[in-house]
């Protein structure tokens, strides 16, 4: 009997997401990072602490730990594999070794952001990850994910069920009225340096 769920969770807790860590990683994917990253940080101040919702390996965190020194980093990954290796890193604090969807924060954070993550959960789903992203957070929550202004689904590496296109960052602001856009950006997969999808960010803020 499956402890997830939903049969996304149990996608990216075995076999796939086992498989998916030999794809993502790499010097040339922590450049591109510090690259999308150093956009997205120039409209923030103070963050002191942060917390990634689907960390994989660290190639987000790797980027961040150059950009923002003094930080402390926290960590949420379903795969175990994954887990272990972020367990490694010198300047990770803390690695939750569970489902998003279970997850619940101690912590307030300056800094919440996904990437790549939103578009493989179970869209039934996304309210709750929404309600996680949002306690979590003490100032800004950032989402870096394919963008579509209705949902849709896509197939996955032969998959379906696997991966959707939303606008993850608008369902949010309209849930909580406190939320406001400061920046937003887009990278292109064709980038002849810093590689990525067609990734979409937006960053906002909680505002009294």
């Amino acid at each position: 009997m499956s402890i997830y769920k939903t049969e996304q969770e149990e996608f990216w807790a075995n076999g796939f997401g086992d498989e998916y860590i030999k794809r993502n990683q790499g010097d040339w994917l922590v450049a591109s990072n510090m690259a999308l990253f150093s956009s997205i940080l120039k409209s923030t101040r103070g963050i002191k602490n942060i917390i990634e919702f689907g960390a994989n390996i660290g190639m987000n965190i790797k980027a961040l730990e150059v950009l923002l020194p003094t930080s402390d980093i926290d960590a949420v990954e379903i795969n175990k594999k994954a887990s272990g290796e972020l367990k490694q890193f010198k300047h990770i604090r803390k690695v939750f070794n569970q489902s998003i969807l279970d997850f619940n924060a101690n912590d307030g954070y300056d800094f919440v952001f996904t990437k790549g993550v939103l578009i493989h959960i179970e869209p039934n789903s996304l309210d709750l990850v929404y309600e996680k992203l949002y306690q979590a957070s003490k100032k800004y929550i950032c989402m870096i994910e394919y963008y579509n202004p209705t949902p849709v689904e896509l197939s996955y590496r032969g998959n379906s069920g696997k991966m959707y296109k939303r606008d993850f960052a608008g369902e949010i602001m309209q849930k909580y009225s406190d939320l406001e856009l400061v920046d937003y950006g887009f990278v292109y997969k064709n980038d002849p340096i810093f590689l990525q999808g067609d990734l979409t960010w937006f960053l906002m803020e909680k505002r009294d």
